[in-house]
């Protein structure tokens, strides 16, 4: 689950990856001895991410994951120093954690909606409490994984991921789960608006990259960054339209959060929702920006890149069955718009990460080739905000695209 980025780096002490790490463990190992009193517990290996805390555990031999939030925000945010200094912040968790819609009681509830739905399919939670959140560990090849090593088969794996979640697109509004269980605050433009906006943003923005970028990169980033920011923040405010139809979105749709325990002829199990009202056109833009990040990350090559591109393609088609020419255009552009918006939230994310905060392997990748997703990004923002022929600007956006994966 995506989680609040915060634009700004305190000139208070900041906590101290050791500091937080370790506080963690602790409480992750209190809450299951305090659930499992009698159980033989082992603490694995920590999951590397920039959100929250998580850890692999075993619990008389079951394998589980236990994932540990601070605050409710994100570990950059808080090793930047966002929430002060570590005894401030310790203090703050006390309190936190006591609250009944802390982040991870709110994930909680949401897997337990749409494990009693039945569809999608997710991982059962296993238990809750200070702070915890317990889920049983899913194996199995990811989404991520299939589309690279299927490529030709990428629009049936993107059509049957997103029609898995039809059920949930279409759940009546009286089902709607309460505020406390929504993510709203997170959402693509919700998260961009946030990091961006206001006199903390263009600060953010030159502060990027520092002890990550490689050399001789970090300017070229930076400036690509500023005026993208720029062009985004015009887009969303003149040009963008918004879906005026809001349904339940799973809201942290990733390639990565699916997974297929029983192989590809069974349904897949999605992890860390992040439900939230909006239009499916949120879902649409997450799936298909962390694809291509996918893809850029790994570099196939152009016959790997071609027919996933291609299947991206087909897969945003099946989307405008049925839409006239005008609603077309619309839902088109705010997929675009979204797509480059969620790329720079996580893009400018790893690359505000503290260096002493162990990223996951895609983070390390993307960061190294920060500047050529930068050109991506900026390209496609400059042809939306040049063109009303939405329809090519799609087709150069995938062209983009598949020059960053070769």
């Amino acid at each position: 689950m995506s989680t609040t980025s915060v634009s700004t780096w305190p000139s208070s002490p900041a906590p101290t990856t050791e500091e937080v790490f370790a506080f963690a463990d602790l409480e992750i190992g209190a809450a299951a001895t305090e659930r499992w009193p009698h159980a033989h517990l082992d603490l694995g290996s920590h999951v590397p991410g920039v959100t929250g805390y998580v850890r692999r555990i075993v619990v008389d031999g079951r394998p589980l994951y236990a994932k540990y939030s601070l605050l409710g925000v994100s570990l950059v945010s808080l090793l930047r120093g966002t929430c002060g200094p570590w005894p401030q912040v310790r203090a703050a968790q006390r309190q936190y954690v006591l609250r009944p819609d802390t982040l991870v009681e709110r994930e909680a509830a949401q897997l337990r909606l749409l494990l009693g739905a039945g569809r999608p399919r997710v991982c059962p939670v296993i238990g809750v409490g200070r702070g915890v959140l317990f889920t049983e560990a899913v194996t199995g090849a990811s989404l991520a994984q299939l589309l690279l090593q299927r490529p030709e088969q990428s629009a049936d794996l993107l059509v049957g991921t997103f029609d898995l979640l039809h059920d949930l697109h279409r759940r009546p509004t009286a089902q709607w789960p309460g505020p406390m269980r929504i993510t709203g605050e997170r959402s693509i433009a919700g998260t961009f608006h946030r990091k961006f906006n206001g006199l903390s943003g263009p600060v953010y923005v030159e502060r990027l990259g520092a002890g990550r970028c490689p050399a001789g990169d970090r300017e070229e980033v930076v400036a690509g960054l500023r005026q993208i920011v720029v062009r985004l923040h015009q887009l969303r405010t003149r040009v963008l339209p918004q879906s005026p139809q809001r349904v339940l979105a799973y809201g942290d749709l990733k390639p990565e959060h699916v997974l297929y325990p029983d192989g590809i002829d069974k349904p897949p199990v999605f992890i860390d929702p992040g439900l939230l009202l909006a239009g499916t056109a949120v879902d649409m833009a997450k799936l298909i920006s962390r694809t291509v990040l996918t893809l850029a990350a790994a570099r196939p090559g152009p016959w790997t890149g071609r027919h996933l591109l291609h299947g991206i393609g087909v897969f945003a088609n099946t989307r405008r069955d049925g839409l006239s020419d005008e609603e077309r255009h619309a839902w088109l552009r705010e997929v675009l718009g979204l797509w480059l918006m969620d790329t720079g939230n996580i893009l400018t994310t790893y690359l505000s990460a503290p260096t002493e905060l162990p990223l996951p392997a895609l983070g390390e990748t993307l960061v190294d080739r920060a500047a050529d997703l930068c050109r991506m990004v900026d390209r496609i923002s400059a042809g939306l905000a040049s063109t009303g022929d939405t329809g090519a600007v799609w087709d150069n956006a995938l062209s983009h695209a598949q020059e960053v994966a070769a």
